[in-house]
């Protein structure tokens, strides 16, 4: 599998997002347990995850399943929001991602996070900052760059992000931008022209479509069901192969629950596709 610098660390740029392990479906913790490892034994080394996904049960899984951790693993958090009564709330004050790093440092049980993502929640989808919440990006920077020279934190990564952000935090030394994307979800065209322009890792988030409005999903697209017919691939193949196809930095983290998906996603990064079936692609969710 190819890899991309991240944290400068070389990562195979399909990793594993795990995020749905713990969540509104329950999931049989053999079933999740044997994703991970099937993750980690298949060469994947950057796992995306959260405190704040399953209220730290996520983080559990994974602690439990793999650790003590191989070498080349590296851990990807995301800080922003924390889990309140059951219900995701915005925690975007430095002192609440200070508070948030410790605990993902706690419940993964290590003494370096390989990437800190910061959620913003200026925009859709998910959580909007009210009030005291809304805290500038500098802010927030000041304190993970504090964290980056104390040791706890590998790379700073941003997330949720527009390209006047990215902008004006590339002198903190990004090292991925995580930002909604797909071959139907172009909105963040900005910032991924950003992101190639400085070499910084691309790491979309939905990059099959969800169930948030305005996020299509990509199977379900026509154009796309014909070009994987044509390829004797699945149409989420195609998506993902998309992605890679357009920036040799962008870094994949589709999660699933299924160990035969995770092998489907994983041969994504073989499909090759064909100058026409890239040119009928381009032209989907183009603005």
């Amino acid at each position: 599998m190819n890899t991309y610098t991240l944290a400068g660390r070389a990562v195979p740029r399909i990793g594993f997002g795990a995020m749905q392990l713990v969540g509104h479906r329950p999931v049989p913790r053999e079933r999740a347990v044997a994703v991970l490892r099937r993750a980690v034994e298949r060469g994947v080394t950057h796992i995306d995850t959260a405190e704040f996904y399953g209220d730290g049960a996520v983080n559990a899984l994974i602690r439990d399943t793999l650790a003590p951790y191989p070498d080349e693993l590296l851990l990807a958090t995301k800080v922003g929001a924390v889990r309140s009564g059951g219900t995701l709330a915005a925690a975007q004050r430095p002192a609440e991602l200070r508070a948030q790093v410790e605990a993902n440092l706690a419940s993964l049980s290590v003494e370096r996070l390989g990437v800190v993502n910061v959620r913003r929640a200026d925009a859709p989808p998910g959580i909007i900052a009210t009030g005291e919440q809304q805290v500038p990006l500098d802010d927030q920077l000041a304190e993970l760059i504090t964290l980056r020279d104390n040791g706890k934190i590998g790379g700073i990564g941003l997330s949720n992000v527009d390209a006047a952000q990215l902008e004006g935090a590339l002198p903190a030394g990004i090292a991925c931008v995580q930002n909604s994307h797909s071959v139907l979800d172009r909105a963040a065209e900005p910032v991924l022209d950003l992101c190639r322009a400085h070499a910084i890792a691309w790491v979309p988030f939905c990059p099959l479509g969800s169930a948030f409005a305005g996020h299509p999903k990509v199977a379900d697209d026509p154009v796309v069901r014909e070009v994987a017919a044509t390829l004797g691939a699945t149409p989420a193949q195609v998506g993902l192969a998309w992605l890679l196809a357009r920036y040799e930095g962008t870094l994949l983290i589709a999660g699933t629950t299924d160990p035969a998906h995770l092998d489907e996603n994983l041969a994504a990064g073989d499909l090759v596709l064909d100058e026409r079936s890239l040119a009928r692609l381009d032209t989907l969710g183009a603005a």
